[in-house]
Parts: structure tokens; C-alpha cells; sequence
């Protein structure tokens, strides 16, 4: 009997339901606040045969859903080749150029049985905290090959028929400066899949085997066939759009991402072919992030369409191994959210040509991923990272969001709190940067300012993997750009920056020395001089614009008064 659409609208939020459960479960037990707090993590259901997205949370990070498709077909071509495939079963593995992003995000990978038959899979992706390599945290901007990353796991059985693997766990441990913290993490997971499975059993007897795997199928069959419709509304034509990345870390010349969009009869390509090189530093990615990023930009670009394979049914993306955006290995590939985000971004700007009403100017654009790391009094390593906010771009309806997380995922920025509770380090300062979003009718938002403390004896090393150092996000509609991200740490000799803008490693403060960090605003949207005075006179009085910059961005006059006019 076809499934009528109410019950199709029931299934539908009672899978998502799952999903979401299993992401709480994790963010609930992690020990890690990169899991625990800043959610850098997310949970599926995928297709038995295809390993094609089928369900999603909406509380995971949205650039692993598309990633984890590719992932589960690793697994599945490991099933095909080796055989073995039992209930009980649990993969683990941070392969980055097989379904992966990079090392620290570890993936397990579970079957679904029924009556003896997989019904479908299931999947968790977290990152840890540190997977050894060079670098504490593995965010190393001097890589140029993935062993001084950490270190790779291809698909293993960590459980075999319900039985733990205690080789793997102790691989696993013998290969982390935080093992206890890794160890937390992985719980958390497999208790994740755990309830996902009874959760998914739960459902199964409720409304059959059979209706369930109808619905997965309807769910696909009408996101296709929305971003079809979505595609066929934009004109067709070809649409070029290119921005850069700063350096790979290891040699100082830019990146240039760029896309050719082709449109033409409800159907998209998404060609990549003109981007730089693979290069030599950590910022190249695989397919299956190329891919999941592009998803990612659609989601965004239409939001109502439902978050399953059948979104990319109408659009082909090409991203040649000639590439940085289709990297083999062992290129390294840590910095993969730094190149994510530029492409995301260019794809906004294809689309904001294809249709100028909807265009969006660029976000901040970097995660600013800061590692610090060190020995406590007591001898323990202790190892702090996290990412930070920034500005993102003005649109045709509202200026960017202030202090705002990146397009890339519904993460959250770590606390302050919590980041100082757990490592001996004080944040001295954490405010709005004023003066940092472009200016516009609809003003960009502004970026954020980070200044930390090191408080524990002997030397604090410092790594950082950013960007936006030199190529500043740009405004559309006759905005202006967005600041450029800014980096110092103090040294007995004064301040010093790193060489490649936004990118370091090797160096240290001792205790009571500071490191700062100011991340960018987001670009403007539509020309300055039609930003009404009362907008400016409020972003004045809030602090977000200068006087000075308000006099020289706005053409506006400012009186003895305080008040503002043209």
C-alpha cells in the first residue's frame, strides 16, 4: 500500500528523531569540547547498497553528511572485498581521502540487520581532541605529507560480532598525547550507535520494514526533485566565480579556487577544473569533501529542500585529482576547513550571478584552528584546540551576524569557560572587533577579538592554521570587503607575526605572556552611501563602526552632538 503523505511527514521527523538522538547522546558524554561543547560531530542512517545519504540530524555538522556517504561506501567495498559482515559489527576508521576530512575526524560505521538481511547502515563522525603527528591537536600548517598529521586508519573492525578489539583500542591509545580524552570520545560514539539502533528497531515495529524503506526512498525521490526545481528557476548559463586562498603554509603563494556553474535545463554542474594544484602544504581536500562542500553551499542556498542524497541527484561536480580540490594520497589535508570555506564561498558567488536578489556577500571565512599545548605543573601534557568566530557577509535583506560561526556547520564556538576550566590558559580578552565588517547598505558583520594568557610554567607552543590574512571576504552589490584576519604573540623582543599572515608553528610564550588573535568581518552588500544615518548612527553608538571609519566608509558628518547626517 503507497504511503500517504501524512504518514510519509511522521516517518520522516521520527527518523530525523533518531539522528538527532544520537547526536545528543554523543554531546552529552564526549569528553572532548570540541564533541561536548562545540558539537563537531554528527550521526546518519544511510543506504544499505549505495551507502547514499538517508537521514540526517539537525543538530550535526552538515559538511560530515555528505562526507559520510562516501564513507560508508568505503566500508561497503571492504564488506565486498574481504566478506565477514556479521550483527555486531563495527567499523572504525579517519581514512581523509577515503570518505574522510581529515585525521581527527574519526568515523564508525555500524549494519543494520533485519531477519538476517542489512537493512541499512549506520554512522557517527566526531572529532578527537589529538591522533599524534607533529603538531599537538594535528592542525600542523607545515605538513607536507599526512604521516606528520597523525596517524591514518583505513576501515577496521573495532568490534567483531559484538566483540571488542583490544589490539585496535591500544593502537588507538599508544598514538594520542590525550588518550583518556580519545577514549571518552569513542564511548560516546558507540553508545551513540547503540540507541540509534534501538531507536531504528523501535520504528521498524512499528510500521514495518517494508514502509520504512519506502519512505527512504520517497524522501530522496522528492529532494531531487525539489533542487530540480530550485536549479530550473535559476537562467540557465555559465557562471564564473574564483577567490584565493592566502598559501598552503609551506610555500607563500596563493591558491586560486575557482568554479566554472553551469545551468541548463533543471540540471547544475559544478566544474572546479581551473583551481591551483595539488600543493605542498595542508590545505589540499579529497572528492568526497569537494563534494560534501558543494552540498553543503546548496543547503544553504535552499534551505527547504530536505537534507538527503537526492539533493545532488541534479548536479555533477568536477574536481580533477589535477586539483588541490581532488587530492590523493598522502598529500596533507588537515587545513580542509580553510579550502571548504573558500569554496563555498565561491559557489555563493556564482549563484549571487545567477541571481544578483539573492546574493550574499562573503563570510569571515577561517576557522582560525589554535592548538595550544603544554606540561602542567604536575608533568601531565595538556593540549587545548578550538576554533573561533567572525563576521559573516551582508545580504539583500539584513546586515551579517556579529561573532557568527562559519557556513560550513551548526557548530557552536567553544565557551571561554570551559576552555580556561580544562587548560592552564586565560582568556584576557574575548569582544567584538570594531571597524571589522565591510561596509554596505547592509553592513557586514564584524569579527571578533581573542587575547589568551598562558598560565602554565616552562613554554606554551602555539600552532595556527587560518586564512584570510591577505585575501580579505568580499562584498557584492557594490559592498566593500571585510578586514583581513590578524595574528600576534609576544616574544622578549616585543610582537611578532607569522611570516605566512595567518599560518605558524614552532613557537611558544612563556607563562604570563599573551597571543592575540582578531578574526575577519564579513563583506558588505549594496553600496555605502545608501545605508540609512540611522543605521550608522546606532552601529556608532553600539560600538561596531568608529567615528573616524563611519566619517571615511559613509561620507556621513558627525556633530559636537553626536548625531549623524549626510
Amino acid at each position: 500500500m503507497p504511503i500517504d503523505p501524512v504518514t510519509l511527514a511522521v516517518l520522516k521527523g521520527r527518523l530525523e528523531q533518531i539522528a538527532d538522538e544520537m547526536d545528543a547522546t554523543l554531546y552529552r558524554s564526549a569528553f572532548n569540547p570540541i564533541i561536548a561543547e562545540a558539537r563537531d560531530a554528527c550521526h546518519g542512517l544511510y543506504h544499505a547498497e549505495t551507502g547514499d545519504t538517508l537521514v540526517q540530524g539537525t543538530k550535526g555538522l552538515p559538511i560530515f553528511v555528505g562526507a559520510m556517504a562516501f564513507a560508508v561506501r568505503a566500508v561497503i567495498a571492504k564488506v565486498a572485498a574481504d566478506g565477514g559482515l556479521e550483527p555486531g559489527d563495527t567499523f572504525l576508521f579517519n581514512d581523509p581521502y577515503d570518505g574522510g576530512t581529515h585525521l581527527n575526524d574519526f568515523r564508525l560505521v555500524r549494519p543494520m540487520f533485519r531477519d538476517g538481511r542489512l537493512f541499512c547502515w549506520l554512522a557517527s563522525v566526531g572529532h578527537w581532541l589529538d591522533i599524534g603527528g607533529n603538531v599537538p591537536g594535528n592542525y600542523n600548517p607545515r605538513a607536507t605529507e599526512s604521516h606528520q598529521e597523525g596517524v591514518r586508519f583505513p576501515p577496521v573492525k573495532l568490534i567483531r560480532a559484538g566483540v571488542m578489539q583490544q589490539d585496535i583500542l591500544d593502537i588507538l591509545a599508544a598514538n594520542s598525547r590525550v588518550p583518556q580524552s580519545n577514549w571518552g570520545d569513542l564511548n560516546g560514539q558507540l553508545n551513540a550507535l547503540d540507541l540509534g539502533e534501538k531507536r531504528l528497531a523501535e520504528l521498524l515495529a512499528d510500521y514495518g520494514d517494508a514502509a520504512v524503506a519506502e519512505a527512504f526512498g520517497l524522501l530522496m525521490d522528492r529532494a531531487e526533485a525539489l533542487m530540480a526545481a530550485e536549479i530550473e528557476g535559476l537562467p540557465d548559463g555559465t557562471y564564473v566565480f574564483e577567490d584565493f586562498l592566502d598559501n598552503d603554509g609551506v610555500v607563500d603563494e596563493p591558491l586560486r579556487i575557482a568554479l566554472d556553474m553551469r545551468v541548463a535545463g533543471g540540471r547544475m554542474v559544478l566544474d572546479f577544473s581551473r583551481s591551483s594544484p595539488p600543493c605542498l602544504g595542508p590545505i589540499n581536500i579529497s572528492v568526497a569533501t569537494t563534494v560534501a562542500a558543494c552540498y553543503v553551499a546548496l543547503k544553504h542556498a535552499f534551505p527547504d529542500v530536505p537534507a538527503n542524497a537526492g539533493v545532488l541527484r541534479p548536479v555533477e561536480v568536477i574536481a580533477p585529482d589535477s586539483t588541490l580540490l581532488g587530492a590523493k594520497a598522502p598529500r596533507p589535508v588537515a587545513g580542509y576547513t580553510e579550502t571548504i570555506l573558500r569554496l563555498i564561498g565561491v559557489i555563493f558567488g556564482a549563484l549571487g550571478q545567477a541571481r544578483p536578489d539573492r546574493a550574499t556577500a562573503a563570510p569571515f571565512g577561517t576557522i582560525n584552528a589554535l592548538a595550544l599545548s603544554g606540561q602542567r605543573g604536575d608533568g601531565t601534557r595538556w593540549v587545548m584546540f578550538s576554533f573561533f568566530g567572525g563576521g559573516l557577509g551582508g545580504n539583500p535583506e539584513s546586515d551579517g551576524l556579529h561573532h557568527a560561526n562559519n557556513p560550513i556547520s551548526t557548530a557552536t564556538i567553544p565557551p571561554v569557560e570551559i576552555l580556561e576550566a580544562a587548560n592552564p590558559v586565560m582568556f584576557t580578552q574575548w569582544a567584538l572587533r570594531p571597524d571589522s565588517g565591510g561596509p554596505g547598505l547592509h553592513r557586514g558583520g564584524v569579527g571578533a577579538v581573542y587575547e589568551i594568557e598562558a598560565l602554565a610554567p616552562g613554554t606554551t607552543e602555539i600552532a595556527l592554521l587560518g586564512e584570510r590574512g591577505r585575501f580579505a571576504p568580499f562584498g557584492v552589490a557594490g559592498g566593500a570587503a571585510g578586514s583581513m584576519n590578524a595574528f600576534w604573540w609576544e616574544t622578549p623582543e616585543g610582537r611578532a607575526a607569522p611570516p605566512m599572515a595567518s599560518k605558524v608553528v614552532g613557537v611558544s610564550i612563556r607563562q604570563g605572556q599573551r597571543l592575540r588573535l582578531e578574526s575577519p568581518g564579513g563583506g558588505g552588500w549594496g553600496d555605502p552611501a545608501q545605508r540609512p544615518v540611522e543605521a550608522i548612527a546606532r552601529d556608532i553608538r553600539l560600538g561596531h563602526v568608529s567615528a573616524e571609519a563611519a566619517i571615511r566608509d559613509y561620507g556621513v558628518r558627525i556633530a559636537a552632538d553626536g548625531s549623524v547626517s549626510r
